[in-house]
């Protein structure tokens, strides 16, 4: 398989996309195939309403079945390697200026959620301090221009 066809996940990523792809097929499949049997236990299907949405959501279920089935046989999980250098899975402190620091932590792209300050690899701070230390100043490129930002530390 090319590499540009891998999904990168952090451990937890990967449990979570297994967790939810379990839930659909042991609970939420048989929630979907009981309303579509009691939808054609109403008579007509031509004008049933019920049916055709107890259709509509086998199909999304099933549409999202496949597409986490997709991303888990193709997945690679990030395994850190060295503590010290920021990569997929780490927890960093970035300083942009003194007295401003944050934390996130670099997951994959799916896994990515700025609200809850987990940035993705492919972003461009993500992208800039993999690879790299704490203590080293870093120049990263966004499509507002580039900015220099600290490695504070690397977890």
């Amino acid at each position: 398989m090319k590499k540009e066809n891998k999904v990168v996940l952090t451990p937890e990523g990967y449990l979570e996309l297994e967790r939810e792809l379990n839930d659909l097929k042991l609970n939420k499949r048989p929630e979907v195939i009981n309303a579509l049997k009691y939808a054609r236990s109403l008579g007509d299907l031509s004008e049933n309403a019920d049916y055709d949405a107890a259709r509509n959501e086998q199909a999304l279920l099933e549409s999202r079945i496949k597409e986490l089935e997709y991303k888990l046989e193709n997945s690679e999980i990030a395994t850190k390697k060295d503590k010290t250098i920021a990569d997929v899975g780490s927890t960093i402190e970035i300083e942009y200026a003194p007295d401003d620091i944050e934390e996130f932590k670099i997951v994959g792209s799916l896994e990515a959620d700025p609200f809850n300050n987990k940035i993705s690899n492919e972003s461009p701070i993500g992208k800039a301090v993999i690879g790299h230390k704490a203590g080293e100043t870093i120049s990263v490129e966004s499509p507002n221009g580039s900015y220099d930002v600290i490695l504070k530390s690397v977890k």
